[in-house]
């Protein structure tokens, strides 16, 4: 009798596995037409499913049969289909917003459950419904400043862009915008981001294990996809704010074949100066405009065609004094295409620029400084969905780099200003990948891959050789065309989560990142002036090993989310400055450069709601960084400027009505490190001051802390959709400091003697700041 049973069982087993197989695949939209990433398929009464990915697109490979798939996505409404598959069957999907999301588009791709489900870690999504309301600065929605409030995710200073991701430096942050590389994330001197809220489809955040399909940084890759446009109708919206205006039109160009979408802003303060009663205020421009344009065509329903485009400038001229422009250009040419329903490719032409130029307009000191960086990148990326338990990602991307650290030339006859010009630099980064999702049983998943980067420099060039004390001793000239050094690198990344209950999951991860550009700034702001540098035989690139541990729950039929995750990273070739550091344009870079390592570690709690009338999160986070050099501070360990080890955000909206809804944040952060005087002496009458050990001090009273409050009113114009928004940002007018230096107490002293010593100077920037923005949609 067991041998009978043992026989069914074995013919039964064979069945099944020689059971005919079919692929459903297809793309999920919204009712406009605009891909929906990130939507979650799910095959009742099994334990099959899969996700879209970022362009829409599903496949999944199942056995013969009747089958019922349910469509869910947080912000639209559930849909199931049933579907007969005995044959290949391609089905594109509509989903409608829900009643409470009609007015909002989702700017993230994630379900309910997400958290539990996904197996990758340390990555985070907002919706957009939520970054609309959370108050900002004079009314501007920010994507940065939102990521901001997130636990890992620090702040530079006062109102900037920048941001510090687990203890990593700015530069070591990927930013993308629809796959092009954005190298200065923001807008006047760093308060604003670059991107146009409007014109964004979705974000996503690494904060670590990062996939095996992103590289080139060590901390994070801030991935924003823009907009496809309408494919329905024509759609429009406009908002008006105290500093600035933007207005956005999308819709079909051939209906439900090809759509397109721009976007414009511009900030209007320059408009009031000509009107000033100062005659160098009356010659002055002081502005910022950015444009988004996008056009997707659908050739058939195996070819899709996206360009997108983007360009950004800054413009600061006082007068005949000085003047400073600045910006970025970006460009995508995408081709998706699907080979036999389970292979989906992508072949991506990309271009990217950031260039400032600065100068004195006229007279005999009248000069023009121009610098650039520009990038030109070929990437080819494939997903194979080989069943419904594993799905292979692979691919290669090359770039090639040109520095142009600066050239100097005369803008007037009369100037005395001697041309000159940097030799420019140049650099091929190429890289080949691979990794595969693979669902181990019903509670553990795996995403395991391995990331191979080559960076070459590339003549024609001058490399600089520098002695123990790091002064030039000679150099050499490599002529155009000419490979001159090359370094490689192999970088694992690895994410397993193991799902508990329905309820919770715990996750894993490790990573090796390696970075090749680096940023020479020596400020706690990012800065436009701030220069870029390719590794080379003076400067090892940096490389990063990072693991992670988390715990995930989510309440309330999935509605609150709770986590906790615990890091540590190790940096190695970590790059610092001398003390005194000269870091403007030079052919001697590399000799003010200091290497060593760097290591980080911290903890993470977030607690999320993500529906119903009250939303919002708090956080908090302890992350502790340091570096030890050799040659800087005694070879003792430091911390860096940024390493503020409390960090706490709270963020609420809550729905009073559908014509009212309220925002309201509240952050706080340790006071940053500095270094200060400790001792000193007059000698001639001159305080010559002596330091304490670099970053060993941080000055009580310099804790940031800021609480932000908004309020929205919807209604209609002329059958339009409205809203008026009113934002106090720093509502109880915390001076939280911008910059800390020191001065002499006693700059009058005579011989007879006074008070001596230094005092601390906290300048600040913005005291209360209302500011309220009317919006429309037509």
């Amino acid at each position: 009798m067991k041998t009978l049973l043992f026989i069914a069982a074995f013919l039964s087993s064979c069945f099944a596995f020689s059971q005919e197989k079919f692929t459903l695949s297809g793309y999920v939209s919204d009712e406009n037409g605009e891909m929906l990433p990130g939507v979650y398929l799910v095959i009742l009464n099994s334990s099959f499913g899969t996700a879209t990915n970022v362009y829409g697109f599903y496949s999944i490979t199942l056995p013969k049969g009747n089958y019922s798939v349910r469509l869910s996505f947080i912000g639209y409404q559930t849909k199931t289909i049933e579907v007969d598959l005995r044959s290949p069957q391609k089905l594109n999907v509509s989903l409608n917003p829900s009643a409470r999301a009609i007015d909002a588009v989702t700017i993230t791709a994630e379900r309910k459950d997400e958290n539990i489900t996904e197996t990758t870690m340390s990555n985070v999504q907002i919706p957009a419904r939520i970054i609309r309301k959370i108050p900002n600065l004079l009314g501007e929605v920010d994507i940065i400043k939102s990521i901001q409030l997130l636990p890992g995710v620090q702040s530079s200073v006062e109102g900037s862009s920048g941001f510090y991701v687990r203890g990593g430096n700015a530069d070591q942050n990927l930013i993308l915008l629809d796959g092009a590389t954005v190298y200065n994330p923001s807008h006047l001197f760093g308060f604003f981001s670059v991107f146009n809220g409007d014109a964004v489809k979705n974000i996503e955040l690494f904060k670590g294990g990062m996939p095996a399909e992103y590289g080139g940084r060590l901390s994070s890759v801030l991935d924003v996809r823009m907009n496809e446009g309408n494919t329905q109708k024509i759609r429009g919206s406009a908002g008006i704010g105290l500093i600035s205006s933007r207005m956005t039109i999308e819709g079909p160009i051939i209906k439900n074949k090809m759509s397109f979408i721009l976007t414009g802003r511009r900030t209007y303060a320059d408009l009031m100066l000509p009107f000033a009663k100062d005659t160098v205020a009356r010659k002055s421009k002081l502005y910022f405009y950015d444009l988004n344009a996008k056009v997707n065509y659908q050739i058939n329903q195996n070819n899709r065609i996206f360009l997108s485009a983007y360009f950004g400038r800054d413009v600061n001229v006082f007068g005949d004094i000085f003047r400073m422009n600045y910006g970025n250009a970006t460009a995508s040419l995408r081709w998706n295409h699907v080979f036999r329903d389970k292979l989906f490719s992508n072949l991506t032409l990309i271009f990217s620029d950031f260039n400032y130029d600065l100068g004195i307009p006229n007279g005999l000191m009248a000069f023009k400084w121009l610098s650039h960086i520009v990038d030109y990148s070929l990437r080819n990326d494939y997903t194979y969905y080989l069943n419904p338990s594993n799905t292979l990602k692979f691919g290669l991307q090359t770039t090639y780099h040109t520095i142009r650290p600066g050239s100097i030339r005369s803008i007037d006859s009369t100037s005395f200003m001697t041309p000159l010009k940097y030799p420019d630099n140049h650099g091929i980064e190429s890289s080949v990948f691979i990794s595969n999702e693979q669902k181990a049983g019903s509670r553990l998943t795996l995403i395991y891959g391995l990331r191979l980067s080559v960076f070459q420099n590339i003549g024609k060039g001058t490399l600089y050789n520098y002695d123990s004390e790091f002064e030039v001793t000679d150099s050499t000239v490599y002529k155009s065309g000419d490979i001159f050094n090359t370094f490689s690198s192999l970088e694992p990344r690895l994410n397993i989560r193991y799902a508990i209950n329905e309820k919770s999951s715990v996750k894993a991860s490790y990573s090796r990142t390696s970075q090749y550009l680096q940023l020479a700034s020596n400020s706690t702001a990012t800065f436009p002036l701030d220069m870029w540098f390719m590794s080379n035989p003076n400067v090892k690139p940096q490389k990063a090993d990072q693991v992670a541990f988390g715990y995930f729950r989510n309440f309330r039929d999935n509605s609150i989310e709770v986590s906790g995750e615990i890091f540590y990273k190790k940096v190695y070739n970590a790059i610092d400055f001398k003390d005194h550091a000269v870091l403007a344009p030079q052919q001697y870079l590399e000799g003010e450069l200091r290497i060593g390592n760097a290591r980080s570690y911290g903890a993470e709690f977030l607690a999320r709601k993500q529906t119903g009338k009250l939303t919002g999160w708090i956080s908090y986070a302890y992350i502790r960084t340091f570096r030890k050099i050799s040659a800087i501070n005694q070879g003792r360990e430091f911390s860096p400027t940024y390493d503020k080890p409390h960090n706490v955000s709270i963020v609420v909206n809550y729905e009073i009505n559908k014509r009212f809804d309220t925002g309201l944040n509240w952050v706080y952060s340790t006071a940053i490190p500095v270094t200060v005087p400790t001792a000193g002496y007059y000698y001639n009458n001159i305080w010559v001051p002596q330091y304490s050990e670099r970053g060993g001090t941080r000055i009580p009273g310099t804790a940031y802390h800021r609480l932000d409050f908004s309020v929205n009113y919807y209604f209609r114009t002329f059958k339009l959709e409205s809203n008026l928004n009113l934002s106090i940002y720093n509502v109880y007018s915390r001076h939280n400091a911008f910059a800390i230096y020191f001065r002499d107490k006693n700059l009058d002293m005579d011989s007879k003697g006074g008070e001596t010593g230094v005092e601390v100077i906290k300048l600040y920037l913005f005291p209360i700041v209302p500011s309220i923005t009317y919006n429309i949609k037509f």
